[in-house]
């Protein structure tokens, strides 16, 4: 709780925003704690459109997928890069994209991109994979599916060629499934908006 940080006179006045980097203190008898104060440690930044809902869905993420009180330095910093290249790039998808690897790999849900499941075996460009959950690339004769795709597909998701629109498709579609998954049934809220957004622009 941030106690009277909205009267006029409060030190706090316009510091406690989305996406402001501060330096926070407070006390905590119970589980809620109450906001001593705030000092900002960085230049405020300005998300607005699908980079202003993107950063609300990368948040999403991280309270679905942390543990409260648990610290996870490496995790914070992935974090500040993405929001400030979210206000600074055209291209969010990729950006997303390139976080949702890096926090699966941080939390212990690395993605294997580069052999088949149970095997050392390489993937090969121009076969095909059932990507399954709880044991990566699994090679199949089909070549459809949600889960299904070419070792190129996944060799190139690996290499994070995302400018390539097609990798970036493929991409999504892996990761959506994934996150899905580990969620198990979770709801993002963040991610619903911006959908029903895009199919609003879209009518």
């Amino acid at each position: 709780m941030a106690r009277g940080s909205r009267g006029a006179k409060s030190r706090l006045k316009g510091v406690l925003r989305p996406f402001m980097p501060l330096s926070l203190s407070w006390v905590q008898r119970s589980d809620l704690g109450t906001l001593t104060g705030a000092e900002v440690r960085g230049a405020p930044l300005r998300l607005s459109g699908d980079a202003l809902l993107s950063g609300y869905y990368v948040n999403e993420l991280l309270l679905h997928f942390l543990h409260r009180h648990d610290p996870q330095p490496e995790i914070f910093t992935s974090y500040g890069e993405t929001i400030q290249a979210l206000g600074a790039t055209d291209n969010i998808a990729r950006c997303l994209r390139q976080f949702e690897v890096e926090l699966l790999r941080q939390i212990g849900y690395a993605l294997n991109f580069d052999h088949v499941s149970g095997s050392q075996q390489a993937l090969q460009a121009e076969s095909y994979y059932e990507y399954r959950f709880e044991q990566g690339p699994v090679e199949v004769q089909r070549q459809d599916g949600p889960m299904v795709f070419t070792g190129a597909q996944l060799l190139d998701i690996g290499a994070q060629r995302f400018d390539e629109p097609t990798v970036l498709r493929a991409a999504s579609r892996l990761l959506r499934e994934v996150i899905a998954f580990h969620l198990g049934g979770k709801e993002l809220k963040s991610r619903k908006v911006l959908i029903e957004m895009h199919r609003r622009k879209r009518r």
